[in-house]
């Protein structure tokens, strides 16, 4: 399953708390989206799940992800940062996260 940063969960609180969409069941849904390299991903804040997605809670935060996503996403975690006002949202193995820094 899909695991949130705490960054990424503070970003996706953010996002929705700052629109209209419904705080209580509001959150960040991922969707398939459409590109010629590849997988491309879709992200959308919304008022709640559509009936299949996949449900995800990280400290207050929601993401909903469409079955195929899902599937996709399931040895990711989902990261988040702050560039020049905007947030962007990045995804890597899971094993990345498990593993110490380098030590310099």
């Amino acid at each position: 399953m899909l695991t949130l940063t705490p960054t990424a969960a503070e970003a996706v609180r953010t996002l929705v708390a700052g629109t209209e969409v419904a705080d209580d069941t509001g959150g960040l849904r991922i969707a398939p989206g459409e590109s010629s390299d590849g997988p491309a991903l879709s992200l959308a804040l919304v008022d709640a799940p559509q009936a299949a997605d996949q449900s995800i809670e990280t400290e207050g935060a929601q993401v909903y992800l469409e079955p195929t996503v899902a599937q996709l996403l399931d040895d990711k975690t989902l990261d988040a940062r702050v560039e020049q006002g905007q947030v962007r949202f990045g995804l890597f193995d899971r094993r990345e996260a498990d593993e110490p820094p380098a030590s310099s």
